[in-house]
């Protein structure tokens, strides 16, 4: 029982909900603890019943999901947040990663790749949907006055595609000490102290993009 990653769902519609707690409870690895309806319900059964994880929608009634997400990670034992919904414009996105979602994938995701993410989203990685995250880097969101330089703007890039140290170092010519201390820098000027934050971070402040700018080796 402690190794399973235990879910509260958080869906308006019944048939909906009922289908995701079928789909996901085929998992050995999950378990459902609760279910809410509603926005105020999802942040009221967050605190009495201290799931692993909440997985979202974010159109929910009376308390929409974005402050759902805010206030269940707010919580002293905050649960990690997965956002599946129907919205895929990426300024829901942004605004969920912003909140303090760890994920986001669309309904029309596959069992396979839910259960995926909740496991991933539980060990504390970002996860979204490859179609998501082409168009959050794709969209002109990229600020002028972004902390990041030019080098650490592309390691992180890589870090969102969730390249290793070793691998960053590899692929673009440059010591692992390099890219130890890019991170460093990355993690210093975002204000961060983890990979999963500063991805989340960036993404939320359109700060991640992809012109290909090499590092000097």
């Amino acid at each position: 029982m402690q190794d399973r990653v235990t879910v509260l769902l958080a869906e308006d519609h019944a048939v909906v909900r009922e289908g995701t707690r079928e789909m996901i409870g085929r998992d050995t690895g999950i378990l459902v603890v609760g279910e809410a309806a509603d926005g105020l319900e999802a942040v009221a059964l967050a605190g009495q019943l201290h799931p692993g994880l909440v997985l979202l929608d974010l159109g929910l009634p009376v308390l929409g999901g974005i402050e759902v997400t805010r206030s269940v990670r707010a919580l002293p034992d905050p649960p990690v947040v997965l956002v599946l919904s129907a919205y895929d414009d990426t300024d829901y996105v942004r605004a969920a990663l912003d909140a303090g979602a760890g994920g986001y994938l669309p309904k029309t995701a596959h069992a396979k790749d839910v259960i995926a993410a909740i496991h991933a989203v539980a060990r504390g990685e970002i996860v979204l949907d490859p179609a998501i995250a082409r168009r959050l880097l794709a969209a002109p969101a990229v600020r002028h006055d972004s902390p990041l330089s030019d080098r650490e703007r592309l390691v992180l890039e890589r870090v969102a595609t969730g390249a290793r140290t070793k691998e960053i170092a590899a692929g673009l010519g440059v010591s692992v000490r390099t890219i130890e201390g890019l991170l460093t820098g990355i993690f210093i000027k975002l204000g961060v102290t983890s990979r999963t934050e500063a991805i989340a971070r960036a993404t939320a402040s359109g700060l991640l993009h992809a012109d290909g700018i090499p590092l000097d080796r």
